[in-house]
């Protein structure tokens, strides 16, 4: 029995660096790396070159240990704010302990001192301590290292893949603590015992090395083929070393060392051992085999100027039940497996690998545990990926990690305009019917009215009757016994009648009472500004008078007439018999006198959620009309009165339909001027041929929405590519698309969706969501008639839905 600080290796933590008691110096960093399952063939590529340059500046005698952390943890819930909604709550609460493998990684850069004795598994520091050599003791011997760290650290941020945080003294010294400790909670560092079984703590331990050649994969590259997410068309691609990376769900850590000799010495030593094993080659079948390995591996490193390393990798893997071990034997012997490696489980070397992985202490590592291999060979084994990342913006949307479904928070909205990713934030979302798209777009919308953007909705299908119920907010709907109504004369207190009003209460009136193909005079138009003038001037004076559609017919019948008449404005110049009578089905016990005289639901502007459901009237040839001019009127006076507050329109499959009625244009100027009024304008649709039927409204939509959203696009995987190319999708995205929904964990109820911004950022998420929240957003008939009962048995929808959930 040994007190663990008499042999531990670490002399001392200062300036940013540890110093162990062999004279090695190392300098660490916390890395961030690129996202699991967002990187294309050719960023692999990239990312493994930056590698090799990088390891190309570091000095003889340096090593390079990379230390992959991947620890089971518990997703934690906040329930610390009391003004959280009843969905968000509930969403906490669904998500609250979900399992997820947490994963954080680090480099440690070692420089040896000249003449140190090389470590075997024999002679380690865990069986004796020494002096410190002469040349640690130099201020230049360590600038000259900072140098290179630089240099290093340089060339891998540059590529634009990786970030990298120096750690301080105190960090450097909690990493060394969590790995003797294996992550557990707490300072108190445990026993460690290696005999008769491998025990830190409570933790039972396991070792497989990647120790010598024959252990390795014949074959190595930057990345591999993820055959689950894979499909006949297209080849999906994770890093080579991911199967033991993020893919390996237990606790592991994955090392990874790579160390840099002086190559003359190297080659003068390779040349010695071909020399003897050519003489030995006579006696011996694998003597000449490994001849000829020599030979190639020597012409290699001149011919191609390869820079020869030494290097070994090793998978930690760790439980605190005994009964687990098989398992993890099963998944890691697996996951090494996948990558052609052999696996082997380490015994009798395992107590010095394991004290050689002490962060500091990576220069004591037995060198007869290594190979001897190229540093781009080397890199291929660099675990590359990590989690999804939340964003730390405000705004954004609740989705899930693919691999567990964790939430993270993603903004598809202020965040990649900020990082210039995209120009606009509106967004184009594509889905055929059953894939979930009305679902993500209630939780999209709701995500969003909750941080208190202004959102206005144009539906076909009744898909946001739950979700308007759960914010109260205004449901414009057709029917027999409750059809739909508005008033455009009525200004609420927070309105003011300006000229943008004005004009907009003029092109409803100029719509009812003139044709499509008719056109209105001069003369018409200035009587009709006249004529509001002089109402509303009325209705300030009169307080009792109403201000809706019937007030101001009667005003023009009885007041304004006799205005006309004293003016002697001719019938040739202003008809207002004529107006008078077309406009009549609108004045009350006309067919129409419901629809301009509402009493409710009248302060459009200041209500922040209003949906529109056009699906009873969308081929009614009068009221349709008149509806999208409202709609319209509705989302400009927002656009333009409601200064540093965020608006949203999201038009449904209804925009077909608006499309027809020569809507287009609107489309289009909504489309390319609203980000300028802090907006977003999103369409939704089944179809991409609907859009392309439409030319103007193609070149608007899809050309001024940098945020595409994409759902399940399996039934089109075989002609995809028209798709590809109307969307201008790159061939990751393609390969992103049609892995959607190809490996759903089975045990839980989501679907995927797939987002791109500015075809620069793209990634698929779950759409997974607590009960409470698909039976406020579903859009099945069935579960829709049992929410609205328990709404109406318990007197509100939130307490009906959570009758339906307990």
């Amino acid at each position: 029995m040994k007190n663990l600080f008499d042999i531990l290796p670490i002399y001392g933590v200062e300036h940013s660096s540890i110093l162990s008691k062999m004279g090695d110096i190392t300098v660490g960093f916390k890395v961030e790396l690129p996202e699991l399952f967002t990187m294309s063939n050719d960023e692999y590529e990239a990312f493994h070159h930056a590698w090799i340059k990088a390891i190309k500046v570091l000095p003889v005698n340096a090593l390079l240990h990379k230390q992959d952390w991947f620890t089971e943890t518990k997703y934690n819930a906040d329930f610390s704010n009391d003004d959280t909604s009843f969905l968000t709550r509930s969403s906490e609460r669904f998500f609250n302990e979900r399992p997820y493998l947490n994963h954080e990684c680090f480099i440690f850069l070692t420089k040896k001192p000249l003449n140190r004795k090389a470590s075997s598994s024999v002679f380690s520091s865990l069986l004796r301590k020494t002096i410190v050599p002469e040349e640690t003791l130099q201020p230049k011997h360590f600038h000259d290292f900072l140098n290179h760290v630089g240099q290093f650290e340089k060339i891998l941020s540059d590529s634009g893949f990786i970030s990298l945080k120096r750690l301080n003294d105190s960090e450097l010294a909690d990493v060394a603590i969590q790995y003797l400790n294996l992550k557990t909670e707490g300072e108190i560092i445990r026993d460690i015992e290696f005999k008769p079984e491998w025990m830190i703590g409570e933790n039972h331990c396991q070792l497989y090395t990647m120790a010598d050649a024959e252990f390795v994969p014949a074959l190595c590259g930057s990345r591999i083929n993820y055959d689950k997410y894979s499909t006949d068309k297209t080849k999906f691609s994770v890093g080579f070393a991911s199967p033991i990376g993020q893919l390996l769900s237990c606790n592991h850590i994955y090392n990874q060392y790579v160390f840099i000799e002086n190559v003359q010495k190297t080659m003068q030593k390779l040349e010695g051992k071909r020399l003897r094993l050519q003489s030995l080659s006579a006696y011996s079948r694998e003597n000449a085999i490994a001849k000829d390995a020599t030979d190639n591996f020597l012409n290699e490193a001149i011919a191609e100027q390869r820079l020869p390393v030494k290097a070994h990798f090793n998978l930690l893997a760790w439980t605190d039940n005994r009964e687990e071990l098989k398992n993890i034997r099963n998944l890691c012997s697996s996951a090494l497996t996948q990558m052609d490696a052999t696996p082997k489980l380490e015994t009798e070397g395992s107590a010095q690998i394991y004290w050689a992985g002490i962060p500091g202490n990576a220069a004591d590592f037995p060198m007869n545990d290594t190979f001897d291999t190229f540093s781009p060979q080397a890199c291929c084994f660099f675990n590359l990926e990590t989690n999804y990342r939340s964003s730390v913006s405000p705004i954004g949307i609740r989705l899930g990690d693919r691999l567990s479904g964790r939430p993270v928070h993603v903004d598809i909205s202020d965040e990649p305009l900020d990082k210039g990713i995209c120009t606009n934030r509106n967004k184009f979302i594509l889905g055929p019917s059953g894939s979930g798209k009305s679902f993500f777009t209630n939780h999209m919308v709701r995500s969003y009215y909750e941080k208190g953007t202004h959102i206005v909705l144009v539906d076909v299908g009744h898909s946001y009757k739950g979700l308007c119920d759960i914010v109260n907010g205004y449901y414009f709907t057709y029917s027999e016994t409750n059809p739909i109504k508005f008033n455009p004369f009525y200004i609420g207190e927070a309105d003011t009648l300006d000229t943008e009003k004005k004009e907009s209460i003029k092109t409803l009136l100029l719509a009812l009472w003139k044709k499509d193909n008719e056109t209105f005079k001069r003369s018409e138009y200035v009587a009709l500004s006249n004529a509001l003038q002089l109402y509303f001037d009325n209705v300030s004076v009169n307080k009792d008078l109403f201000p809706c559609f019937d007030s101001f017919y009667e005003f023009l019948k009885d007041e304004f007439v006799e205005v006309l008449k004293g003016d002697n404005v001719k019938d040739k110049d202003f008809d207002v018999s004529n107006f008078l009578y077309v406009l009549r089905p609108y004045y009350k016990g006309g067919e129409f006198d419901y629809l301009l005289n509402a009493r409710e639901n009248l302060d459009l502007l200041q209500q922040r959620f209003i949906v529109f459901e056009l699906d009873n009237i969308k081929d009614h040839p009068i009221l349709f009309p008149v509806i999208t001019i409202i709609i319209m009127e509705v989302f400009i006076s927002k656009m333009r009165k409601l200064k540093g507050i965020r608006k949203m329109i999201l038009i449904e499959e209804a925009w077909k339909a608006i499309a027809k009625e020569g809507m287009a244009e609107y489309i289009k100027y909504l489309f390319k001027t609203v980000r300028k009024f802090f907006g977003e304008a999103i369409v939704v649709t089944q179809e991409v041929e609907d859009i392309i039927s439409s030319p103007v409204v193609k070149q608007a939509i899809i050309n001024n929405s940098d945020c595409k959203i994409l759902l399940d696009q399996s039934k089109y995987q075989n002609k995809f590519d028209q798709i590809q190319e109307l969307l201008g999708l790159t061939d990751k995205e393609k390969a992103l698309v049609l892995s959607i929904n190809r490996a759903n964990d089975p045990t839980k109820k989501y679907k995927e969706v797939f987002i791109s911004l500015g075809g620069v950022l793209s990634k698929v998420y779950r759409t997974e969501v607590s009960p409470q929240e698909y039976l406020a957003y579903t859009t099945e008939e069935k579960e829709k008639v049992k929410v609205q009962a328990a709404a109406q048995k318990f007197g509100s929808i939130e307490k009906g839905i959570a009758s339906l959930t307990t």
